[in-house]
């Protein structure tokens, strides 16, 4: 199958922003007196953004009073360490420099806000070469809800039938197979804690962004 569009998750799908944001919590963390949790404990949960991070270092959910002011203090955290470790996984400006010499536009299309996303792929020097990016505030809705990705593929004018969604978590497939795309389970992503890539009801599992290039058989 030949796309006219591919779009992308963010975060462990392009970047692995994992050590900004597990080091954001760990810094929430010493800010409590408690004593910094292990790098890959944390990694698991960095694909739930703040929500994940939180959970995981005060065992806290959203529908916990005490949630909120952790949040927003993880959030500031964050954004002042944004590019500190982040960096462009392995394989990916290769993926990403083929897709665009067939022509085919690229996109982001991740729950992480606007505000964070746009400097995050700015500062990797990616923000230019993406053809759009819809955050988790750019609709009233987020994954795995379709409304995010239907609402890139206006902003492209392509049809969802002639557009993949690449994604490490289940709620990236959920939502790409809801809009109509043809959806890639990314296997070097984070990929979350709950049920196994292989049971996510993606179109194609790809291991490496080299596995994907090859099985997206650009002209």
């Amino acid at each position: 199958m030949r796309f006219r569009a591919i779009l992308f998750d963010l975060d462990g799908t392009l970047v692995d922003s994992a050590p900004d944001l597990a080091g954001a919590a760990n810094e929430l963390l010493a800010l409590h007196g408690r004593p910094a949790l292990p790098y890959e404990r944390l990694r698991r949960f960095v694909g739930s953004g703040a929500r994940g991070m939180v959970g995981a270092a005060f065992g806290l959910t959203p529908a916990d009073d005490g949630y909120p002011p952790l949040r927003d203090a993880f959030l500031d955290l964050y954004q002042r360490r944004l590019l500190q470790a982040s960096r462009v996984f392995d394989e990916v400006p290769a993926l990403l420099a083929r897709i665009e010499s067939s022509g085919c536009p690229w996109g982001v299309v991740t729950n992480k806000a606007v505000y964070l996303a746009d400097p995050l792929l700015a500062g990797l020097a990616l923000r230019q070469r993406a053809a759009v990016l819809v955050g988790g505030d750019s609709t009233p809705h987020r994954k795995p809800h379709p409304e995010p990705l239907r609402h890139a593929l206006r902003q492209l004018g392509i049809d969802a039938r002639d557009a993949a969604y690449v994604g490490d978590d289940a709620r990236d497939v959920a939502a790409g197979r809801a809009a109509g795309l043809t959806t890639v389970a990314a296997g070097w992503g984070y990929l979350g804690e709950d049920l196994a890539i292989e049971h996510w009801g993606a179109d194609h599992v790809a291991a490496t962004p080299s596995g994907l290039l090859n099985w997206l058989n650009l002209p």
